[in-house]
């Protein structure tokens, strides 16, 4: 069982490249379908966010995948290699476990990333691509997350996305408390970016959605207004601070919209976070005066501030992290075992159920009982003694010791004298 995983993150890839290669979640279903419709691919899981997209596998050959990976996004494979890892086996697995603990995102000890990584098990397992070796791995990766969480101060301090942006809009504007704050999309990201901003207190709370019902559930928690994207170009002017995280595969807000706000703003400034994969906010908006435009890559600098504080967690984590790596190592060794045990069963059934019928249609014309038994008995010891006894006699003498070892073994004999 081939455990791959292949992908690009926030540390090898810049916010260009991973928007090229992102997936939005309605792509996942017919995505996941056409990778495990290659040769050799056995199961499949994706897991595309902001910071990161990988593919985890049960495949054969990592080499297809790539160029799956390539034709599937529009993109020329020797201009994203060198932006890709490749793991596999155990090392895989120690990836996966890293990436659920926490260890690997750009908020060391950030929670999200389990629930990203429970919504790929989840369309995997809905889109029928997700196997045995591959829920092994994704249930034991969320069971280590747990312990690493539970054992250690791996969230303790940890600085979130949406803490990040309260910090920097605070750079920008004396208080959050007289701004006017629009959250575009109404997801996780932007429900936990609302709650940071709604603590300081702001003077209006609005959400942009492209439906209208999702928006209201969220601006109610913070009494909010709720407005759909259609009504951005008439009410981007109203707000100084605006946040952004939706699934689109395109920018929502154009440097042509967010001009035209600046100028009924008569220039006051409007302080932009981009927190989506691919960007919501098209790049040359950065480049006019009285924007200041952030994209999560540029959060960087501020989500890592706290890490020395951390250090002695994310060592202890690495540590949980080794130990339960040998659990997965025991239990992988067990289903390789699996097909020999399913065919040592269904041998054993077939010579049975075989010796029953016989038995059975001897019953049925009259033989006597007692003799119908021992006569089944002894032709089922036949059967079940044919292939070790075979073997036994066939052996070559460098093999015969070895053999007998065996045997002796799987039988438990009594040691010879």
């Amino acid at each position: 069982m081939n455990l791959l995983v292949l992908g690009l993150n926030y540390q090898t890839a810049p916010l260009a490249v991973r928007e090229r290669l992102a997936f939005n979640p309605d792509e996942l279903p017919s995505a996941l379908a056409d990778l495990v419709a290659l040769k050799g691919v056995f199961e499949a899981a994706i897991v595309s966010t902001c910071n990161r997209t990988e593919l985890y596998c049960h495949a054969r050959d990592i080499e297809q995948v790539m160029y799956w990976l390539a034709d599937n996004r529009n993109q020329d494979l020797g201009s994203i290699t060198s932006h890709m890892y490749i793991y596999e086996g155990e090392a895989a697995a120690r990836h996966a476990y890293r990436v659920v603990s926490g260890l690997d995102s750009m908020v060391v000890g950030e929670t999200q990333i389990v629930g990203q990584f429970k919504d790929a098990e989840r369309l995997a397992r809905d889109a029928g691509t997700l196997g045995t070796l591959l829920n092994g791995v994704f249930q034991r990766a969320f069971s280590v997350a747990k312990e690493v969480r539970t054992r250690t101060q791996i969230g303790a301090s940890s600085v979130s996305m949406a803490a990040a942006a309260v910090r920097l809009a605070e750079r920008i504007f004396p208080s959050i408390s007289d701004c006017k704050v629009l959250f575009i999309g109404a997801g996780e990201m932007i429900a936990l970016c609302a709650t940071h901003f709604a603590a300081q207190n702001p003077k209006k709370i609005a959400i942009a959605n492209r439906t209208l019902e999702r928006g209201q559930v969220l601006a109610q928690q913070f009494n909010g207004e709720a407005m759909l994207l259609a009504d951005l170009p008439a009410r981007m002017a109203e707000f100084d601070v605006v946040v952004t995280s939706t699934a689109a595969s395109l920018p929502i807000v154009g440097k042509g919209m967010v001009e035209r706000a600046l100028k009924a703003r008569r220039h006051r400034p409007i302080f932009m976070v981009d927190l989506a994969v691919p960007r919501d906010i098209e790049s040359e908006v950065a480049d006019l005066s009285d924007v200041y435009l952030f994209t999560v890559d540029d959060l960087a600098e501020v989500v890592r501030q706290g890490m020395a504080s951390r250090s002695l967690a994310v060592e202890s984590a690495e540590a949980i992290i080794s130990e339960r790596l040998s659990d997965f190592n025991t239990w992988l060794a067990s289903r390789a075992l699996v097909p020999t045990i399913r065919d040592l069963r269904d041998h054993s059934e077939r010579i049975t159920r075989t010796e029953v019928a016989k038995a059975q249609k001897r019953l049925a014309a009259g033989a006597d009982p007692s003799s119908v038994i021992e006569q089944m008995a002894q032709q089922m010891n036949n059967k079940f003694l044919h292939a070790p006894l075979a073997a036994l006699n066939s052996a070559a003498p460098d093999e015969q010791e070895a053999l007998v070892n065996l045997v002796r073994r799987l039988y438990r004999l009594q040691d010879i004298d």
